[in-house]
């Protein structure tokens, strides 16, 4: 009995000590985390703030009782099975090759390309804006130009970017409720590059014909002109089931794009001149989709005078 009696005080000093230790262990992971989050996250909080300033309306930032996976800085893309990873390569490959095949075949008409070629010719970078419903036309039409597009990380996200890749875009991964912030910094540092982007405005799932903000956040912050263009087809199916009415042309149809006149936001907008432009935009994309859309239905006299108008330069 005398030798446990001894080692009773010896266990109750070590257990303090591993009491001790693991304390001290749980305050250095704090310490490190509050040093990561102030320093390597120091950009990530600035462009919260900067996100969240453009517009105090705006549902841009998520609050504190959002899930991660709808984080404006969540990059992860969703957890999919083996089957869906497997579609991925396999879809890309169709698409694509549906687009190599029928693009080639459209018979392009421009309205408003002058739009476009003032922006160019002036040195500026451009940032694009067009509704979901034409992004098998646009990505024929704008390919082999480097142009960086907003691609979001879910499963259709993942199976496009391989397909717009292929055709010469590159990709800013993020979308309206997810990684938001994330691809609005790339797209910034992109056009510091000198490369053109663009944003599939009511995407990645609607609702449909009502444009996201990103645009008009991003001009704010590189003062880049927003074009907003759409590409109407004589023959086409449309998924009439899907939230955009999505459509494939049929091959050797016509075609016609309508670019509008370029979209500017002061670089020290605020919230007012925010929702102004914004409305400003939704306006021009709703002229360019009735003007494209109904281009076909339009005698050869009418789409002169259409064509006049459009191509008229403002002093």
């Amino acid at each position: 009995m005398l030798p446990a009696q001894k080692l009773r005080p010896r266990e109750k000093r070590s257990a303090r000590q591993k009491q001790h230790s693991r304390n001290s262990g749980q305050q250095r992971k704090r310490s490190v985390t509050r040093g990561l989050w102030s320093g390597a996250h120091r950009d990530q909080r600035e462009n919260l703030l900067y996100y969240t300033a453009v517009d105090n309306d705006a549902k841009s930032a998520a609050p504190a009782s959002t899930p991660a996976g709808n984080s404006p800085f969540d990059l992860r893309g969703p957890h999919l099975s083996r089957w869906r990873r497997m579609q991925i390569p396999v879809i890309a490959w169709l698409v694509h090759g549906a687009i190599r095949l029928i693009g080639p075949t459209l018979r392009l008409d421009v309205v408003g390309a002058h739009n476009a070629v003032i922006i160019e010719h002036g040195g500026e970078v451009g940032i694009g804006a067009f509704w979901h419903r034409c992004i098998f036309s646009a990505a024929w039409v704008w390919r082999n130009r480097g142009m960086v597009i907003m691609n979001t990380v879910n499963f259709d996200g993942q199976w496009t970017r391989r397909v717009i890749e292929r055709l010469g875009f590159g990709t800013a991964q993020g979308s309206s409720s997810r990684g938001a912030i994330e691809g609005l910094s790339v797209m910034a540092q992109r056009i510091k590059e000198g490369k053109h982007v663009a944003f599939t405005i009511d995407g990645p799932r609607g609702p449909r014909y009502v444009a996201k903000p990103g645009p008009i956040i991003l001009a704010r912050r590189t003062g880049s002109p927003i074009t907003v263009f759409h590409i109407g087809l004589q023959r086409a199916y449309t998924f009439k089931n899907s939230w955009d009415l999505f459509q494939i042309p049929i091959p050797f149809t016509r075609a016609v794009m309508f670019l509008a006149p370029a979209v500017r936001v002061p670089t020290d907008a605020g919230s007012e001149i925010m929702h102004q432009k914004q409305a400003e935009m939704q306006a021009a994309l709703e002229k360019v989709r009735d003007a494209a859309e109904s281009w076909f239905q339009l005698s050869d006299q009418q789409r002169k005078e259409v064509r006049t108008t459009w191509n008229r330069r403002d002093p």
